[in-house]
């Protein structure tokens, strides 16, 4: 498949400032050194100010700012609680924001893609401010699938997206998802045991039948049309389903955001995470040293982060059913059985928080009273950290 190592998910490598100070320290201690190695960091290099989020037209945008922690405090970063921070346009608009813990919210009005937009930020006696920017057109997405290659393959989400505007320049992309999938318990019920006449009853709607579950991946996928035809990406791989996954046992579905974005913000992604994927080597670039667009105007303090500005983002959904797809599906077998038992032995069970899954009466035969019982959280998907009210979009 065209372009595939160029597929990127990015994770924040400034959250991981200790464990790569760790990585050093132990690296050498291993090599033989005899005295104790302590990283010789700078203070302003432990405490740098966080900065993550995206200048978006018409909606209200989430800017999160926070600060590295040094190496013995617990805890890899800080929330900024006290900053003051607006949007700003070179047409003169400014759109003020509200913080809360660490987050900040900001409703911003439609951008001109004619004005440049910036973050302006203020905090501890510091004014901070990302580079002016013209906010990003993005395409549609033409096609998003589930695509299984052999049966015993991982299921690949493809994306393709519209054609770009401009065919004749290098187009740069991010992606996030937000998935939801069906649960179903690992065994059904109808029966209750009733401890007062240490008989079963029928409880048809004891436990729900399924639930669902959502997942927001932090990760954040890149992507650049060099080696397509026309600059046109097509059946590009944003990430992977295991066929033993949970996910993909029943009916599951993605919504799949796509952001056109500059170089430099792609640029700035990759060192995010080239610095993830090594980190612990001696080579690897401290945080600090991360590119970005975000200055600081009354001192030479660094920061971390890049704010990217968008007229618009394209969403599309997809649903992928098992039946589709060859899913190994771990079968979990939860039953104690107890054969010849008496109604006291019963009683004991579900005294002991169990539940009557099996009751069978062959009384007088030998086997006598036959019953199996389960746990609640083999019968009940809210144990497992299911929801049971459908999803407004489940039946699309």
């Amino acid at each position: 498949m065209p372009f595939a190592k160029k597929q990127y998910k990015i994770f924040p490598a400034w959250r991981k400032v200790n464990f790569l100070l760790c990585m050093i320290a132990c690296l050498f201690t291993l090599s033989g050194c005899i005295e104790e190695y302590e990283a010789d960091i700078p203070d302003e290099d432990t405490s740098l100010l966080v900065v993550e989020g995206t200048i978006y037209s018409s909606t209200v945008n989430t800017f999160i700012l926070s600060r590295t922690m040094p190496l013995k405090t617990k805890g890899t970063e800080q929330p900024v609680t006290k900053a003051k921070l607006s949007v700003r346009g070179s047409d003169g608009s400014v759109y003020y924001a509200d913080g809360y813990k660490g987050q900040y919210f900001c409703e911003v009005g439609k951008l001109n893609p004619d004005e440049e937009y910036w973050l302006h930020i203020e905090v501890d006696d510091e004014v901070y401010e990302t580079e002016p920017q013209h906010p990003l057109f993005t395409e549609g997405i033409a096609e998003l699938s589930g695509v299984q290659h052999t049966p015993e393959s991982d299921i690949e989400i493809l994306v393709t997206t519209d054609k770009p505007a401009n065919s004749n320049q290098t187009n740069y992309y991010s992606w996030t998802y937000f998935e939801t999938w069906e649960v179903h318990p690992a065994h059904t019920t109808y029966l209750f045991f009733d401890i007062p006449s240490k008989s079963p009853i029928y409880m048809p709607n004891q436990f729900p039948e399924r639930g669902w579950k959502d997942a927001a991946d932090p990760s954040i996928i890149v992507g650049a049309s060099t080696n397509y035809k026309d600059q046109h990406i097509k059946k590009y791989k944003v990430y992977g389903i295991k066929r033993d996954d949970e996910r993909i046992y029943y009916r599951y579905t993605t919504l799949l955001t796509q952001r056109a974005i500059t170089k430099a913000e792609y640029e700035y992604q990759l060192a995010r995470r080239q610095a993830d994927s090594e980190m612990g080597g001696l080579f690897t670039p401290l945080p600090s040293a991360l590119p970005t667009n975000i200055h600081c105007l009354t001192s030479d303090k660094r920061v971390i982060g890049y704010v990217g500005c968008a007229m618009n983002t394209s969403e599309c959904r997809i649903f992928l059913d098992h039946a589709d797809y060859s899913i190994d599906r771990k079968k979990v077998d939860a039953l104690q059985w107890y054969r010849d038992c008496s109604r006291d032995d019963c009683v004991l069970n579900a005294s002991s928080g169990l539940y009557l899954c099996i009751w069978e009466d062959h009384s007088p035969a030998p086997e006598g009273l036959v019953t199996a019982w389960t746990y609640r959280e083999y019968l009940d998907v809210t144990c497992q950290g299911a929801y049971i009210e459908m999803p407004p979009y489940w039946e699309e």
